[in-house]
């Protein structure tokens, strides 16, 4: 393997001694710079960097989103002028036949190339080259020559770490692990500046084993709720969105839920291992076994490779008899209705289990900015930087504590309480990322002056 990604690197250097790429001249900072921002994911699931281009497209940037184009992106993005998608080729899937050993260096090699031509050669160079992470393999790599090359600041844009969130899956002793993680410490330092989603993830990475210097600016932006995630407090408008947040579920549900005989629970799931969703499943066979029960339609939402292995569980748990006056529908739905959906719902479940305990979900943000208060799971140390317990949401950790809370604040009696995390919901809600990123990034990429803000 070894051999092989050194040749990669040689036919690298001979390509840019004759094809040397062009450089960014420098211009006055704000309209009119031209920004590349590289999500080595799909874009209409990364919420955060469609909004950084949003942003930064509203005060005249000029933004070439680049990532794969697996599901619709925001709408914004696409109405945008100011904003051009890049789409990415679709990396080599891995033969069931194929080791994951064997198999990943061909993924990262491709990877390498394309980006390596693409960052270098068929986009022109631009002022700030802003870098989702994770993933980081190659991202950082390729990310931080291309930098060099074109003379570009980078900007690192962490939302967690990517050796934590394979060491997850594979274990904290599997080789790759531990290779991923001295290449992200070491490559994380290539950034000329950093983002991070919380207070406690910037001072991680100000020490061993990130260690970036403190002459290296670092500003923790946490995320914020679109314009489009908006409270439905009137009771006909709430009909309204209802109806057509439900329409693809079947109609059936909708007086019911109206009438509040049937309590409307919502969350949202990439159905990967750092969300334990059988812990949501067991806390509803033990709330459905309680006598009186007030009834749930509990609406998953979102898309991810293990999927299929709990909609299984979920009918047999169905068949068997379990989940009495519980029934969990499943659904990936459109940014709109998604909106609708959250703003309508009695109260959201977040099942984000940080895998480096300093990050934070997305999610959460969305549920209160459409007003919805949220029960989380809460064994992790950055927690209360978004949810305050009692406040605007309750925290958990076993599938028994879930229970108690869907229990205590689904019932008659829970419903001031309710009603009291609803409104911090609403009030922590009211805090947009338009005002969160004109006061960080805005400022740092000189769109938005100390005067005007």
């Amino acid at each position: 393997m070894t051999g092989l990604i050194s040749l990669v690197l040689l036919g690298l250097l001979i390509a840019y001694i004759v094809l040397r790429p062009s450089r960014y001249s420098e211009q006055s900072p704000g309209k009119g710079v031209p920004i590349h921002i590289l999500v080595l994911g799909d874009i209409g699931r990364s919420p955060r960097m469609t909004y950084h281009a949003l942003s930064i497209a509203k005060h005249g940037g000029k933004v070439n989103l680049i990532g794969y184009l697996e599901t619709d992106p925001h709408p914004d993005l696409v109405a945008n002028p100011s904003v051009t998608l890049t789409p990415l080729p679709a990396p080599p899937t891995r033969p069931p036949s194929v080791p994951f050993l064997l198999f990943a260096p061909v993924k990262v090699i491709y990877q390498i190339l394309h980006l390596t031509y693409l960052l270098l050669y068929l986009l022109p160079p631009s002022a700030w080259l802003l870098v989702q992470n994770p993933p980081s393999i190659p991202t950082l790599a390729v990310a931080g020559l291309s930098c060099r090359l074109r003379n570009t600041k980078l900007i690192i844009d962490w939302h967690n770490y990517g050796w934590t969130i394979l060491s997850s899956t594979k274990g904290p002793s599997h080789p790759f692990v531990k290779l991923s993680k001295i290449y992200e410490t070491y490559l994380g330092r290539l950034g000329s500046h950093h983002l991070t989603v919380t207070h406690a993830m910037a001072r991680q990475l100000r020490s061993p084993p990130y260690s970036i210097p403190a002459h290296k600016p670092m500003i923790a932006v946490h995320d914020r709720p679109a314009a489009i995630f908006q409270p439905i407090l009137s009771p006909d408008a709430r009909e309204d969105a209802l109806a057509k947040a439900l329409f693809p579920f079947g109609m059936e549900y909708l007086h019911l839920v109206l009438t509040g005989r049937t309590k409307l629970l919502v969350s949202s799931t990439s159905w990967t291992p750092d969300e334990d969703f059988s812990l949501l499943l067991e806390a509803l066979t033990i709330y459905a076994s309680q006598p009186n029960a007030v009834p749930i339609l509990a609406i998953i939402t979102g898309k991810g490779p293990q999927k299929q292995y709990y909609l299984d569980k979920i009918e047999a748990l169905t068949r068997e008899g379990k989940l009495p006056n519980v029934t969990i529908l499943t659904a990936f739905l459109s940014f709109e209705n998604y909106a609708k959906l959250l703003a309508c719902a009695d109260l959201g479940v977040c099942l984000h289990m940080s895998s480096s305990g300093v990050d934070l979900p997305m999610k959460v943000v969305d549920m209160f900015g459409a007003g919805l208060p949220v029960v989380a799971y809460s064994g992790y140390e950055s927690f209360g930087e978004l949810i305050k317990e009692g406040v605007n949401g309750k925290g958990f950790e076993t599938e028994k504590e879930l229970a108690g809370i869907l229990g205590g604040l689904l019932s008659d009696a829970g419903e001031n309480e309710l009603k009291v995390l609803k409104k911090g919901a609403v009030e922590e809600g009211r805090r947009r990322w338009d005002e969160e990123w004109d006061g960080t990034v805005g400022k740092l990429m000189g769109f938005v002056s100390e005067v005007s803000h």
